[in-house]
């Protein structure tokens, strides 16, 4: 079989360099033709030199020229830029695009991947959070596929297949708890960023880490499998698992509860991804039985994560909300990363933004990306009445 030729945007980031790892276990079955990063140069740098790709794309253009002296006489196209960051997911040759950027900027990109047809292996979840609705009549002529890589997504995509749509009674997503589960909400307030940094199962970037500890990042994967498999939010439980060796479930209609289980390993639910849809020979997450121990779960505290319990109300009510919650809820991580309001204040942020913009129906892209940055400013201006 011919390679299949991949275009992987986000490669420096934990989603982008497992990518690669799949790929360099798989010598011949891919080709990496271009490869993208906000800004870190000397990580992209480094992945040429092992893949050498003929494309490479720096977003942040003030680290252009280092990119340019770290691979001086080396025979690559460099491009810079959000806009030559889109353009990459349409560059000829590539039949996949590997979408591992953070945050509502992978949106564009996603949907320039469709009009052209291709493969889209997605991990980047504001795509469909923000603008979910707008892909379907681009895919509808396009036959593009959206292929899920997070591994809750892709457990449930998996698990789909053992049955019709129509038999489907609910999704149950899982949720590790992240590192607060059983702390009392009376010590919330003092929460750290190094405390929420540190996740108890998964490694990931600063963004989705944060997420993880005030469990919005599990109310982006609701709104997600909403646009995604096409249920409604009342068809969607999220149950936590803090072990995270079942990665969700399927309940049919006949009661029969279908799972998917794998030690916590990006790599394999990419794997899947990549193969589909075959199967590829991988001990990525592998069990080993005996020593599993037990697995258990609970429900998700409302009181202690009020992000998770707006999720299931912003994804039942559509439109442009989505978009508004996941825009407030950036802008809020960040400025709590930066220090400038507490771990509480991040939902009370996302939950006041959202209350106070209506939600639009006819959407376009124009008009999602104008939600966006109402949302955003909004945030900014409810964060600095926010006392510290």
């Amino acid at each position: 079989m011919n390679p299949r030729i991949l275009t992987i945007l986000g490669s420096t980031g934990s989603i982008g360099r497992s990518t690669l790892d799949v790929v360099k276990a798989h010598p011949g079955a891919f080709e990496v033709r271009a490869l993208a990063a906000f800004g870190n140069v000397e990580v992209l740098a480094e992945q040429y030199r092992t893949f050498r790709p003929k494309y490479l794309c720096i977003v942040d253009q003030t680290k252009r020229a280092r990119l340019e002296s770290l691979l001086k006489g080396e025979d690559v196209e460099i491009l810079c830029g959000e806009a030559e960051l889109v353009e990459m997911a349409a560059l000829r040759g590539p039949d996949m695009v590997v979408n591992a950027v953070v945050g509502a900027a992978g949106l564009r990109v996603s949907l320039r991947a469709v009009e052209e047809g291709k493969d889209l292996a997605l991990a980047n979840k504001e795509s469909l959070v923000a603008g979910g609705p707008l892909f379907a009549p681009i895919i509808a002529r396009t036959k593009s596929r959206i292929l899920p890589i997070d591994s809750e997504h892709s457990a449930i995509w998996q698990v789909l297949q053992c049955g019709q749509k129509e038999e489907v009674r609910r999704i149950l997503l899982t949720a590790s708890g992240g590192p607060f589960r059983s702390l009392e909400l009376s010590q919330f307030d003092s929460i750290t960023v190094e405390q929420a940094l540190d996740h108890p199962t998964w490694n990931m970037g600063a963004k989705i880490t944060i997420d993880s500890a005030t469990l919005a990042n599990k109310g982006l994967e609701v709104i997600e499998a909403v646009q995604l498999f096409e249920v409604p939010a009342e068809k969607i439980t999220v149950v936590v698992h803090p072990q995270s060796i079942i990665h969700s479930m399927v309940e049919f209609r006949d009661s029969s509860v279908i799972a998917q289980l794998s030690e916590p390993d990006m790599r394999l639910p990419i794997t899947y991804a990549l193969f589909w849809p075959e199967r590829s020979e991988s001990a990525y997450g592998r069990i080993d039985w005996a020593k599993m121990g037990s697995l258990t779960f609970e429900e998700p505290d409302f009181g202690k994560f009020p992000a998770l319990k707006l999720a299931f109300e912003v994804a039942s009510a559509g439109g442009t909300l989505p978009a508004v919650y996941n825009a407030a809820n950036e802008e809020a991580v960040a400025a709590f990363l930066d220090r400038r309001i507490r771990f509480t204040e991040i939902g009370q942020t996302v939950a006041r933004v959202v209350d106070r913009m209506s939600p639009e129906t006819d959407l376009t892209l124009e008009v999602v990306l104008d939600a966006d940055r109402r949302a955003r400013r909004l945030a900014q201006q409810t964060m600095e009445t926010i006392a510290l």
